[in-house]
């Protein structure tokens, strides 16, 4: 019989004593582990289901495809956009995309490198979600210049061949060198970390065309102690790049408000108020994905109740911080004594989207208390619909902020109302449907979870280690 006090510090262990659920269930060993995981990818039959759920997320796919090339076709006068409300749904979205993304970046980087092990069953489509995610977002600050030809070459560092240079002094421009910049990193950690799975099913895999495509990404990988050292090495080393970025790029999204002259844009508490925010709604994100797809695949020994409760507290301390910053928002109007700045939050409590500003308050703030109590962190269908519901409050939040602010502006007589119309909301619709391919693309080729670090964290692991 195995000594009771033998590996006390094993993640893989349930405190009892603490009502703390292990990060695996008990009874695996590394064959198991790299079968469940390996046998998604590798199963020659493709679950109807998954069919299903693709064919309507790539209905959705090409609804964004119509929606933008009748954009190109017909111009910006599509859109609700208007004097003043010069921002609509465009740069809601491209926002509320990128904030997403963050989860993703948090998950693996920081928590690698504070090693937390219960980061290991959600780190990978974590990741996958945020490039997904990142690349919806990207669409958006394209196709608001209404004709990209003419307009999108601003954006970029070009040569002075025309007398004029970008503005550099542009928080537009600085959101183009932060968000490739989040992408290329993200890219990159994400693919390093695929390097051992790949080589793990290009191995079991049954077919040519498998073996020659996961050999040629895998890079050689032989396993040897020289691979795991130049891996380790690579992986730590993108995870201390990636981390300023967590921080960095949110940031430099809130200047684009910030910066601005604007009452309701320009203060100081967006940036702080910004990275939180992200980080609340990428968690969201990444419950709203976790729970059906650990359900549909029968992941309930990988991502276990310990995974969704840990999620589940840091959206309630993220969310706590969001509120805080509502809290400050007003404040601040007020003791600032500025008649256009005072006029702002009183706008938002009863002006014409005052019903949107108390749905942002009621998902954000209200409702996310419930995570509280522990009966509710341990009912999966209760994290699931806060989870969907902190999704919307995060996207009403930045509906407000840029819509309030802008069709109340200086002058009374040039003041309007924005109202989205059909194709601001299938063009939205649409990013959703691209999300989503892609999200089932990854889930049917390549490994959700990683089956390297999974293994790390088993018994048998630790005991090799002795």
């Amino acid at each position: 019989m195995a000594d009771p006090r033998q590996h006390l510090d094993d993640p893989n262990r349930a405190v009892v004593g603490a009502g703390r659920p292990p990060v695996i269930a008990p009874g695996h060993t590394f064959g198991t582990v790299t079968d469940k995981i390996s046998s998604i990818v590798l199963s020659r039959k493709t679950p109807l289901g998954w069919w299903l759920g693709f064919l309507f997320a790539f209905f959705l796919a090409n609804v964004l495809f119509v929606s933008i090339a009748y954009l190109l076709f017909k111009g910006t006068g599509i859109w609700g956009v208007n004097i003043p409300v010069g921002w609509g749904f465009a740069i809601v979205n491209f926002v509320w995309w990128i904030g997403i993304g963050h989860a993703g970046t948090l998950i693996s980087a920081i928590l690698l490198l504070l090693k937390q092990t219960w980061r290991t069953s959600i780190n990978r489509f974590a990741e996958a979600m945020t490039l997904f995610a990142v690349a919806c977002a990207g669409i958006f600050p394209l196709i608001h210049t209404g004709r990209p030809w003419l307009a999108a070459y601003w954006l970029f560092p070009y040569p002075n061949t025309m007398g004029v240079w970008p503005q550099f002094r542009s928080p537009l421009i600085w959101d183009v060198f932060a968000v490739s910049t989040y992408a290329t990193v993200s890219a990159l950690f994400w693919f390093v970390g695929l390097i051992p799975d790949l080589a793990t099913l290009r191995d079991r895999s049954q077919s040519r065309a498998g073996r020659m495509i996961y050999g040629a990404l895998a890079m050689g990988w032989r396993g040897s102690a020289q691979h795991w050292h130049r891996y380790e090495t690579a992986y730590l080393l993108l995870a201390g790049i990636a981390t300023p970025l967590v921080v960095s790029v949110h940031t430099v999204v809130s200047f684009d408000f910030a910066i601005a002259i604007l009452p309701g844009w320009h203060t100081t508490i967006f940036p702080p108020y910004f990275v939180a925010g992200a980080i609340y709604s990428g968690f969201a994100m990444v419950l709203t994905l976790a729970i059906p797809i650990r359900a549909v695949y029968g992941l309930e020994d990988f991502i276990t109740m310990r995974h969704l409760q840990n999620m589940a507290k840091v959206m309630l301390v993220t969310g706590l911080i969001v509120g805080y910053g509502y809290l400050t928002e007003a404040f601040v109007a007020w003791y600032s004594a500025d008649k256009f700045e005072m006029y702002v939050p009183v706008n938002r409590f009863t002006g014409a989207y005052a019903p949107t500003y108390w749905a942002l308050i009621l998902c954000n703030i209200v409702i996310p208390q419930a995570l509280w109590f522990r009966r509710v962190r341990n009912s999966v269908p209760w994290l699931f619909v806060i989870a969907i519901i902190v999704n919307i409050g995060m996207w009403l939040e930045r509906f407000v902020i840029v819509v309030t602010s802008l069709h109340r502006d200086f002058l009374p007589s040039s003041w309007g109302n924005y109202l989205p119309t059909f194709w601001d909301w299938s063009t939205f619709i649409g990013t959703m449907g691209l999300f989503l391919s892609l999200l089932f693309l990854f889930l049917r080729f390549l490994p959700m979870i990683s089956i390297a670090e999974m293994r790390a964290i088993l018994p048998e692991a630790r005991v090799s280690d002795e």
